[in-house]
């Protein structure tokens, strides 16, 4: 299993998680991922409908700020939300920006 490059919990900055939501494409992914566990990246690309090189550069972005976790089991790579490290980090901020959304 191989596991991607994130920052540490006290690493998260406020300002790139703010940047990596800003995007609409961004958004759906973390929407998406509030209401499953875990989703394939191919599964959740499909879905929004843009191509694939371009939803790669929106998972790094978001796993790069620290919204999402993900790894790789064989040829397939799974996305997780950090609730739990935001919620530490920024009280009440994922929720605000989710329910500002549904």
């Amino acid at each position: 299993m191989r596991v991607f490059p994130q920052p540490a919990t006290e690493d998260i900055q406020l300002t790139e998680v703010l940047h990596a939501l800003s995007d609409p494409a961004r958004l759906e992914v973390v929407t998406r991922l509030a209401v499953e566990r875990e989703l394939t990246c191919r599964g959740v690309g499909d879905e929004i409908g843009l191509h694939k090189s371009t939803m790669s550069h929106h998972y790094r972005v978001l796993r790069e700020s620290g919204v999402v976790s993900s790894r790789q089991e064989g040829r397939q790579k799974f996305m997780t939300l950090r609730r739990d490290d935001l919620d530490a980090r920024f009280p009440g901020l994922l929720d605000s920006i989710l329910g500002a959304t549904l």
